[in-house]
């Protein structure tokens, strides 16, 4: 099995911090040997969020690149959590919503943004999970995508 710490030092992978709850929620719940990650924006290191609507004022690939953004701000939350991420043994299910406009249609490429990381990570067996993209009419704060996940623990 790929060692994730490793691999994200070997990608030269910065993660932004570990983003705090801004309502009331926990940014991930263990139960059993499953971590539900709550839904995630694309935190950038220096805090500010990646913002906009793809089919607007956002493209494609910056939608993607935001998606990105989103999984490395997952992997904080992990990390943050869970001390480590080789305590995750693999990908169960992500969930992708994409803030764009009503004839937007390719959000399962936005969405690979963050798939494409965690397939990295994690490597293709374990990285690769179930998965649902979806466009939304707005998102919190007007970020481009917002993201959570379910994971399998050690």
């Amino acid at each position: 099995m790929m060692n994730p710490e490793t691999r994200l030092a070997e990608l030269k992978i910065e993660l932004p911090p570990a983003p705090k709850p801004v309502a009331v929620y926990k940014p991930m719940v263990v139960c059993g040997n499953l971590a539900y990650v709550s839904g995630h924006g694309p935190l950038r290191p220096d805090k500010s969020f990646i913002t906009g609507r793809v089919g607007a004022n956002l493209d494609l690939e910056a939608g993607k690149s935001a998606a990105r953004q989103t999984g490395l701000a997952i992997l904080a939350t992990l990390r943050s959590e869970l001390g480590s991420l080789d305590r995750v043994k693999r990908v169960i299910k992500v969930l992708g919503m994409v803030n764009c406009t009503a004839e937007f249609q390719d959000h399962p490429k936005v969405i690979n943004g963050c798939s494409e990381l965690f397939a990295d990570v994690f490597g293709q067996e374990n990285g690769i999970g179930a998965r649902s993209a979806v466009g939304m009419s707005s998102l919190p704060g007007n970020i481009a995508v917002e993201i959570e996940a379910v994971f399998e623990l050690l």
